[in-house]
């Protein structure tokens, strides 16, 4: 059997780190206890900046991060229980999300001690929005075909291109870009850096993207001969794609690849429960979600431990965020199913606005981090099979 099959041993959260998950709760419960589940069903879609500054006041936020820059200095399933909780409950996280989440760990690992000692802390208090500048229009999700152009000057950089379906770039106020800085298209995986640039500078303009929701938390991004300084430089010139391939590990295992619908299906066993409903339809999708979310969150925490180590699990992660999302667009059909198979259970508002916008929104889930088509092509790959 190929090592990537076999590479992902079981992982249980230690005791310290499954401590925190009380607290989070009850603060979480007072928190949100005003939002219906069509809203918290937005999950880490959903943008609250003085709820993140709530959450950096309890020092949840940079939990992994070393506490001379601001953090915590706790393992990374200490962040496991605590993306849990909030991505459980629906928490508003998307700002803080990705800095806590990716952008903050490429600073720590590549950048220079002036943008760790810049960047981190401010990162920990919710103080900064972050957006990732990854696909463009041409590109997709083949980052490889990067187009955006950073070229070097005597007083920095001179940025040009686009990106697009930058989630919270109208919000943020840096991005962290992938953006060619030598050669070209041809030269695929050569030649790429990371840059991390001020949203406000001249010649950066920001259009929004209404989804099939009506959010407009997408963007295009463009970029017209954007001055940036010399230390806008994330890491080593040229060492952007080992950097970001790396950064993608985190994007792609978190939690957030299997939760995004379980505030829905968290409202319909509710309601299931409260109308004391029973039969065959209710238990085959109860137990079709409890058992597969099962092996999911196994898979995630092995993801977890292998990060928490510093290993770079590329392969396993493409692996988990493929079977997240095939499982998360799954719930709301089977919950639909479910729903039709018992007609003489009343439907809430609250169920039928959630179920709603879940349905609207999950075929996005497969696209976000890396389309579906891509995670199997690197599957693929590390297995030997093209």
């Amino acid at each position: 059997m190929n090592s990537a099959l076999t590479s992902l041993p079981l992982a249980g959260i230690p005791p310290e780190d499954e401590a925190l998950r009380p607290q989070v709760r009850a603060w979480l419960a007072e928190a949100l206890r005003e939002l219906p589940a069509d809203v918290r069903s937005r999950s880490w879609l959903g943008f609250d900046l003085d709820f993140s500054r709530a959450l950096a006041q309890q020092g949840w936020i940079g939990l992994t991060l070393p506490t001379e820059y601001g953090g915590a200095g706790r393992s990374g399933f200490a962040r496991f229980v605590l993306s849990e909780e909030l991505l459980a409950a629906g928490a508003p996280v998307a700002a803080h999300w990705i800095a806590d989440r990716q952008t903050s760990q490429v600073i720590l690992r590549f950048g220079s001690e002036a943008q760790r000692r810049f960047f981190l802390p401010r990162i920990a208090q919710a103080q900064i929005v972050f957006c990732i500048g990854m696909s463009e229009p041409d590109a997709g999700s083949d980052l490889a075909s990067v187009r955006t152009r950073a070229t070097r000057t005597d007083r920095g950089w001179v940025l040009n291109g686009r990106k697009i379906w930058t989630s919270n770039a109208h919000r943020a106020d840096y991005m962290c870009a992938l953006v060619r800085t030598s050669g070209s298209s041809e030269d695929r995986h050569q030649g790429f850096s990371q840059l991390i640039f001020d949203m406000r500078l001249p010649g950066i303009s920001v259009r929004p993207l209404r989804d099939i929701a009506g959010d407009t938390h997408f963007n295009e991004v463009l970029f017209e001969n954007v001055e940036l300084p010399p230390d806008a430089l994330v890491g080593e010139e040229g060492a952007g794609w080992q950097q970001v391939t790396a950064e993608l590990a985190f994007e792609r295992s978190g939690p957030e690849r299997i939760y995004s619908s379980i505030v829905l299906a968290d409202t319909w066993l509710a309601q299931m429960r409260a109308a004391g409903a029973e039969g065959p339809a209710v238990h085959l999708t109860a137990g079709r979600i409890a058992g597969r979310l099962a092996v999911l969150r196994g898979m995630s925490l092995a993801m977890a431990a292998k990060l928490d180590r510093g290993e770079r699990p590329d392969l396993e992660a493409a692996f988990v965020k493929d079977l997240g999302t095939e499982f998360e667009q799954s719930v709301p059909e089977w919950i639909r199913d479910a729903l039709d198979a018992t007609p003489h259970v009343a439907r809430s508002a609250e169920l039928s606005r959630s179920l709603a916008y879940v349905t609207q929104i999950c075929p996005t889930f497969s696209l976000r981090g890396g389309t579906r088509q891509i995670m199997r092509g690197i599957i693929a790959r590390g297995l030997g099979l093209r």
